[in-house]
């Protein structure tokens, strides 16, 4: 009867704990768009960011959700021809600034021999890609950690993708 009394207290105790959960995500979310816009020249609101893990990395898309919004298109292909450059030489500071340094996969990221980590750009309809290989298996977790990690504090702004 107690460990009823008990399971009862706890089941009563967890929509609590669950808005609890949401409103430190949400609280995250916003300090993440904050400094996010500090970072991107493309409006967040405007725009979404997918995440797709596969075998040997993954890819990076940002698009314009708007496919005729010419000027945001403009912005991301602009920002992420020079985020591939940053990250192609190990500078990973633009995610940090925005997640902060001690984000998933971050460091050993940053800690990828110049070979271990193909970073590819190309233009997509509506927006850019970064494309993501290793043959490391320990790089391509620690990418797909990254990934994850983006997904969570982009909130509405991001979403997951899948391999065709």
């Amino acid at each position: 009867m107690k460990s009823l009394i008990i399971l009862s207290g706890c089941c009563a105790l967890l929509p609590a704990f669950a808005q609890h959960v949401h409103q430190v995500d949400a609280q995250r979310q916003a300090e993440v768009a904050a400094r996010g816009r500090e970072v991107m020249p493309f409006d967040l609101s405007a725009t979404i960011h997918v995440f797709t893990k596969v075998r040997d990395g993954g890819t990076q898309r940002v698009l314009a959700k708007n496919n005729a919004d010419a000027p945001q298109v403009k912005l991301v292909r602009a920002h992420l021809r020079d985020i591939a450059r940053q990250f192609r030489r190990g500078d990973f500071m633009a995610p940090a600034h925005i997640h902060g340094n001690d984000m998933p996969g971050l460091a050993e990221l940053r800690k990828a021999e110049p070979g271990q980590l193909t970073i590819t750009y190309r233009d997509v309809p509506a927006g850019a890609e970064l494309g993501y290989q290793s043959r490391d298996p320990e790089l391509v977790a620690a990418l797909h950690r990254w990934f994850d990690a983006q997904l969570s504090e982009h909130g509405a702004d991001a979403a997951a993708g899948h391999h065709d």
